[in-house]
């Protein structure tokens, strides 16, 4: 906005038929605020109604919460907006004043923050309790004013870097290990769970092992992959600029879900992974794995984190899953993702565990063979589901992305 910023009534996103009804509508957002997200029938979490309240009204509640949500979650798609952020733009373009969002994560006081998909006017998440405030006031005609002053500029184009460092082998130099993490964080707060914690495990075991490890049989290589938030886009290119890498990887370990202590890993459909990573599980002091629940072979990870990129290559690549800690509600991708939420001592755990692979994975006399498991069946096709395939990285920047709704 500008330093006096704007001040606007408020109207409701439409609840019409269809998309002919929706474009009659959009003219009437024109100077308003839009309230672009659904309300809240409770701001009190599942957790507590499930310890407070009545079996009956709990079970009543959410069941019209999630009825809701559903609703909202299709009003893009009912008025024609297949895009990611094509009703937002659509708005825009009506003239609003600008889009007011709330996505509560179902805990206290905590928001979940995603990208906006204006450029001309501001796009405001305000938490749940304020913007159901302003919900109700809207509903019942009381028509409130506000006046908004934000602040927010388009820099331009970065680059986005991989760092990675790695520690030469002795005997089998053309062969690899790796650590990986992604180093780049989600904006609504500093990242520390998403990804400072991968981040800080892999720093650590890479400076336990330079330390009592310094001469490894196969080369040991920690990446800490840039634009992992836009779309894997740092493993990604690294696995389409090194395929010498991926044909001689050995294992490949990867964490990116919270500072919890590891409590399960899978065999990512690889059906010789069960040998491999329960014999090197075996070394490793009880102490650090009693935690951990294994699924063999287990099913190769779709995207969800940098792993992903050399599964689709078909190099055997391991997810390390840690202990929520209330990472989906509290951390992940919200305001609340600081430094005091991470779990020093659960981190301590996966350092030892990270560094104990990686050593067990570089000094084992046998290659891992990448005989892959016949995955299950769709159940929308009939057919077997498909092994993930390489997706080329974006090189060229994602300010245009939103365009596009990739």
């Amino acid at each position: 906005t500008k330093s006096e910023g704007i001040t606007a009534r408020f109207i409701i996103l439409a609840d019409v038929a269809d998309s002919t009804a929706f474009q009659a509508w959009l003219p009437d957002v024109k100077g308003k605020f839009v309230l672009m997200s659904m309300p809240q029938i409770t701001g009190r979490t599942r957790a507590d109604w499930k310890k407070h309240g009545l079996e009956d009204a709990t079970k009543r509640i959410w069941a019209e919460q999630d009825s809701l949500s559903k609703k909202w979650r299709g009003l893009p798609k009912k008025y024609g907006y297949t895009k990611r952020g094509a009703l937002a733009k659509a708005v825009e373009s009506a003239g609003a004043a600008g889009l007011i969002t709330s996505r509560w994560s179902n805990a206290w006081g905590t928001n979940k923050i995603f990208s906006a998909y204006t450029k001309s006017v501001p796009t405001v998440d305000v938490s749940m309790e304020d913007y159901g405030l302003l919900f109700r006031l809207v509903e019942h005609g009381a028509d409130p004013v506000v006046r908004i002053v934000s602040g927010s500029k388009f820099t331009g184009e970065a680059p986005a870097l991989n760092t990675i460092a790695e520690i030469k082998g002795e005997e089998k130099s053309d062969e690899y290990v790796m650590l990986s993490a992604h180093f780049d964080s989600w904006d609504g707060a500093s990242g520390a769970t998403d990804n400072g914690s991968g981040t800080i495990l892999m720093m650590e075991a890479l400076r336990i092992l330079r330390k009592v490890y310094p001469n490894p049989k196969r080369t040991i290589i920690v990446g800490h992959w840039g634009a992992e938030e836009q779309g894997l886009n740092g493993s990604r290119a690294y696995v389409e600029d090194h395929p010498e890498v991926v044909e001689k990887l050995q294992a490949l370990f990867n964490q990116d879900n919270g500072t919890g202590r590891v409590v399960r890993m899978s065999g990512s459909g690889f059906l010789s992974a069960g040998a491999f990573l329960g014999r090197w599980l075996s070394r490793i002091p009880d102490e650090v794995t009693r935690h951990i629940k294994m699924t063999y072979p287990g099913t190769p990870a779709g995207g969800g984190s940098d792993h992903a990129s050399f599964l689709a290559a078909g190099a055997p690549a391991f997810g390390i899953g840690a202990l929520g800690w209330d990472y989906g509600t509290y951390t992940w991708h919200s305001n609340r993702d600081t430094y005091d939420k991470l779990v020093f001592d659960d981190i301590r755990n996966n350092v030892v565990l990270a560094a104990s692979l990686i050593y067990l994975a570089s000094e084992d006399p046998e290659f891992m063979p990448r005989d892959k498991r016949i995955l299950p069946i769709d159940e929308k096709t009939g057919e077997p589901k498909k092994w993930p395939e390489p997706v080329e990285p974006d090189r060229a920047g994602r300010l245009e992305e939103k365009e596009s709704g990739n």
